[in-house]
């Protein structure tokens, strides 16, 4: 038999399985968007193209129907393997089985990041008619789910970033300049953040107000990760130190550094 044969298929098997080893083991994110002011139907898959199919991670993108705006198609079927799902949804009512999809990744334990709207993703101002039937709303998702408390944001005005004390260390602040940070598009309004929470990043306006914009947060029996930060504006992902920062929030929530 000739050696040197069987020694070059030997490593082209080995090459086929490590490969097919390394896309089994590739975490599935799913990435919920539909809103209509920060442009993350455009910021969220650049981003998920250049950094994280580069992690690597299996990415799905789920944007709301242009005709629909609480209509998700093919949510409900993405879920169904999904490790991690990425939120970018502002004050949409969905079918209940959008919800229910939701509600079952986490009791299952599985992680969530939410980005700027996603604190009122699925909730009603208080003077809004109720959905319409077929249609839900999970109107205390911030403060169950996040552990935040939105109650409406300063103005425009870009907020300087700073380090909570003692969060220095953090994995999702590894390798990121803080000094770099701009919280753009607003100041969001989050004190008190509720029980439970890990204060990661404060945002301050000139006017002194001081807000919490990133935090940790376990949700569940099954203590479910949860990563959320305020900033998000489309202005945000255009710094290096940012988009470092949401992924390793993604890579701290699915535990894969």
């Amino acid at each position: 038999m000739n050696l040197s044969f069987v020694f070059r298929a030997l490593i082209f098997i080995a090459a086929v399985f490590g490969c097919q080893l390394h896309a089994a083991e590739s975490a599935h994110v799913v990435i919920m968007i539909g809103e209509d002011e920060y442009h993350t139907w455009e910021t969220l898959p650049e981003f998920a193209a250049k950094e994280l199919k580069a992690a690597p991670y299996r990415v799905t993108v789920v944007h709301a129907d242009a005709t629909d705006k609480n209509q998700f198609p093919g949510f409900v079927e993405a879920m169904r393997d999904a490790d991690l799902l990425l939120i970018s949804v502002r004050r949409r009512t969905p079918p209940q089985a959008v919800i229910d999809a939701v509600r079952a990744h986490l009791a299952a334990g599985k992680p969530l990041v939410g980005i700027r709207t996603a604190s009122h993703c699925f909730a009603l101002r208080p003077k809004e008619p109720e959905p319409k039937a077929g249609l839900a709303k999970w109107q205390d998702f911030d403060p169950e789910v996040l552990g935040g408390n939105y109650t409406g944001h300063y103005g425009k005005d870009p907020a300087k970033i700073t380090v909570v004390p003692g969060a220095e260390s953090h994995p999702i602040l590894r390798g990121v300049a803080v000094a770099e940070l701009i919280g753009h598009g607003g100041l969001y309004k989050n004190t008190p953040l509720k029980g439970g929470t890990t204060p990661l990043l404060m945002g301050t306006l000139p006017g002194a107000e001081t807000e919490p914009v990133a935090w940790t947060h376990f949700y569940g029996e099954k203590k479910a990760r949860i990563f959320y930060t305020s900033m998000g504006h489309w202005d945000d992902f255009k710094l290096p130190a940012f988009r470092l920062f949401l992924l390793n929030g993604i890579g701290w929530a699915l535990q894969k550094p």
